[in-house]
């Protein structure tokens, strides 16, 4: 499994560009300054590019899943949705697809292990627990970790809650602010796999909406030695989150963004953003 220290190149959707020019702006710049290359998907229909898109598993090596989220009701919703086969071709991506129904931001990955919420068996009903994760072990070639969802959370992505340090490390959200089933099921997760855990800063969103994702800093977008981490114009939540990530990613450069007009829509940078090891 390619990890994010590994990738080269980020690609985000066309899309985010003319809808979010100054941040997009932003983002690009500090992806220039640090000489990391980037580009535009076509063909979406959607900003959060990392649902749609396949996971890398090797050099060269993709493996796609169905793009049907169950928060995706609405006609004008479903309208939506990019087609992860049509972006993939249009692209050049050899992806190979598999028909489970699975968000690319809810695999969080190392580089022999992944990290699902369970809202993946919401969403695949129709196959048995036990055999959906041995197909999953399978494509993935590495061993899955199911973690709750919370509940709340319109998408149920586990990008959202935790990212690997190394195989037996992980980050999550402060426990205390979180509810007290999801503390209860990340620990039985921690203890069944012998984890160790950060706790990352984190803040209840600051907004009238309810799918925001403000104060949600573990959503960062790493590439090779680079991690884009978000701010939230909180002055102390902010110094915070960074000296937390810049003290466990020591050999690695983090910088940060204001992407508020972003998260308040749902997601953060590593929604937004495709990372892969290009040949």
């Amino acid at each position: 499994m390619i990890i994010d220290s590994q990738t080269n190149f980020v690609y985000f959707s066309g899309l985010l560009r003319s809808t979010f020019p100054e941040e997009y702006a932003r983002i690009s710049s500090i992806l220039n300054e640090h000489k990391v290359n980037h580009g535009l998907l076509k063909s979406t229909k959607g900003y959060w590019c990392r649902d749609y898109m396949p996971i890398q598993i090797g050099e060269g090596e993709f493996v796609g899943f169905r793009y049907e989220p169950s928060y995706h009701k609405e006609p004008e919703d479903i309208a939506a949705q990019s087609d992860p086969k049509l972006v993939c071709q249009s692209n050049g991506i050899p992806a190979k697809f598999s028909n489970i129904n699975l968000d690319g931001g809810n695999v969080v990955r190392w580089h022999n292990r992944v990290m699902i919420s369970d809202r993946i068996f919401d969403e695949n009903e129709e196959i048995p627990q036990v055999k959906l994760i041995d197909q999953l072990e399978k494509f993935f070639k590495a061993e899955v970790i199911v973690i709750p969802q919370v509940k709340c959370d319109m998408t149920g992505h586990a990008d959202g809650m935790v990212r690997f340090v190394g195989r037996d490390t992980i980050l999550i959200n402060e426990l205390e602010n979180e509810y007290k089933y999801w503390q209860k099921g990340i620990k039985r997760v921690i203890i069944e796999h012998n984890l160790n855990y950060i706790e990352v800063p984190w803040s209840e969103p600051k907004s009238n909406k309810t799918i925001s994702a403000l104060g949600c800093y573990i959503n960062y977008l790493h590439v090779g030695d680079l991690i884009i981490l978000p701010k939230f114009n909180d002055d102390n939540l902010d110094a915070k989150a960074y000296n937390l990530i810049q003290s466990v990613f020591k050999t690695s450069t983090v910088k940060t963004v204001e992407i508020n007009r972003i998260a308040e829509e749902g997601g953060v940078l590593n929604c937004i953003s495709w990372g892969i090891l290009s040949q």
